[in-house]
């Protein structure tokens, strides 16, 4: 469980644009989770509540990794069912 404090939210959004996800308004999130305490948490709503600040996510390609969006979460330690809700609104943008 040493990742939950060692890696950042850098990591994890690098991680999220390797598995062809694009961010749009990235500057905005990335201001926004820097001045978090948990920036897990504060991701979480940005990404079911972010929309009217400009920041969405979108799978670049058709047929994103999958399995390495969902390992990228479980490695950076979020629950499933934010997993499941992020994958789920990905599929509702198309």
């Amino acid at each position: 469980m040493g990742s939950l404090s060692t890696e950042s939210f850098d990591e994890f959004l690098d991680s999220l644009k390797r598995a062809g996800i694009a961010i749009i308004n990235e500057r905005e999130l990335r201001e926004r989770l820097a001045e978090a305490q948990r920036w897990r948490f504060a991701f979480a709503t940005l990404a079911a509540n972010g929309k009217s600040l400009g920041i969405q996510f979108v799978n670049r390609r058709a047929g994103a990794n999958d399995a390495q969006i969902w390992n990228t979460f479980a490695r950076f330690e979020f629950p499933t069912q934010l997993q499941a809700l992020f994958a789920e609104s990905l599929k509702s943008e198309h």
